[in-house]
């Protein structure tokens, strides 16, 4: 994770629509799963999708995707469970404390927040504890702060 990043900000709804759905279906290409695409969807989610569970799918949708573009989950790359739960907390932070706008302006304020950082999880878990097998393959606690609730 780094510190000094600008994200790429999307352009209008129609484009983060197509990132959840693309998720959803495994229709997506591996380079468009960056990780604004995964913030987006995540705030498409939860905010146009009710019908999905994100805290009991959330790995599910992540790994089936990983898996269709030839990727692998396992105890070195693909799908990681602490990291995603942070940012789903992050997500729902993000939307409690801001005014409800569209879509659009809602994932790039929030690509452009303290949330949307490539380090944010870092606030709440110690480098080796997030990068450990275990925070991969599983929710582990932080270390260092407790996730917001």
């Amino acid at each position: 994770m780094t510190t000094e990043y600008k994200p790429r900000l999307f352009e209008r709804d129609s484009e983060i629509r197509a990132l959840g759905e693309g998720l959803l279906a495994c229709a997506l290409s591996r380079e468009a799963w960056t990780h604004e695409a995964h913030l987006g969807a995540c705030l498409w989610l939860l905010t146009e999708r009710p019908d999905i569970d994100i805290d009991a799918e959330i790995a599910g949708l992540i790994c089936r995707f990983n898996e269709s573009v030839g990727g692998v989950n396992d105890d070195h790359g693909g799908y990681h469970d602490s990291i995603t739960r942070a940012y789903v907390a992050g997500v729902r932070l993000f939307l409690r404390e801001t005014a409800g706008t569209g879509l659009m302006e809602r994932v790039n304020a929030l690509l452009l927040s303290d949330m949307g950082r490539r380090d944010w999880p870092l606030r709440f878990y110690s480098r080796d504890l997030l990068f450990s097998v275990a925070a991969r393959r599983g929710f582990v606690e932080p270390d260092l702060a407790p996730l917001p609730a």
